[in-house]
């Protein structure tokens, strides 16, 4: 296999394929995974082409775009990596990558690990966290016509896969459920370290946002 031919040919692929993605959901989100992925492996004995693929591939189609499909996002890369005749190994590792990646509410279960999954899921949440996820998760919001914030709708510590996956709460309440319990389910040392920033900025906007919220600021 040429590695960086296949790489560079995903990258087109992605490019192409997410050319109308929801801004939070775009080319650049999975750019920024993938550099981000690239610098958290170079301090871990990892598969680079397995954690690049990974990265490229994670939000093919990504299955809250696809009718809560998610079967839809293994099966495409699966497709496009059979495509450049790579090893079937790599294609079913990267399958397992984007089959576990993504946060699926507090009480989920993840069977399945590999350095290359911790190291692509820290750079996939660390995109999640500080001024980038903040940005990313009012526009999302947006994109679902979502209120910013509603006090009398609580955020839901407890919810199950499938009410995580349904939920329709204001944009605040998804700082609750997901984006401030990222930072202690960091797996390397590289993502812990840049996780505590990020999280520490995303505490200080919430306490200007409640702040501007009730004219005390």
């Amino acid at each position: 296999m040429n590695k960086e031919l296949i790489i560079g040919q995903t990258v087109e692929h992605v490019k192409q394929t997410l050319a109308e993605a929801e801004g939070g959901h775009d080319w650049w989100h999975i750019h920024r995974v993938w550099k981000t992925a690239q610098m958290i492996a170079a301090s871990e004995d990892a598969d680079e082409l397995v954690v690049a693929l990974g990265a490229l591939l994670h939000d093919i189609a990504d299955s809250k775009f696809h009718n809560g499909d998610e079967s839809i996002g293994p099966r495409k890369a699966r497709e496009w990596l059979q495509s450049l005749n790579v090893d079937e190994p790599v294609i079913e590792h990267v399958e397992n990558i984007i089959t576990h990646i993504s946060f699926k509410g507090g009480n989920h279960h993840q069977p399945f690990r590999s350095i290359e999954l911790d190291i692509v899921q820290d750079a996939d949440r660390l995109d999640a966290m500080g001024a980038i996820g903040i940005a990313r998760a009012f526009n999302y919001g947006g994109y679902k016509n979502r209120a910013l914030y509603d006090p009398a709708i609580p955020a839901n510590m407890s919810m199950s896969k499938e009410e995580y996956k349904s939920s329709k709460a204001p944009t605040i309440n998804h700082f609750y459920e997901k984006l401030l319990l990222l930072k202690d389910r960091m797996n390397t040392e590289t993502g812990k370290r840049l996780a505590i920033q990020r999280h520490a900025f995303m505490e200080h906007y919430l306490r200007q946002f409640y702040a501007e919220w009730n004219a005390e600021s």
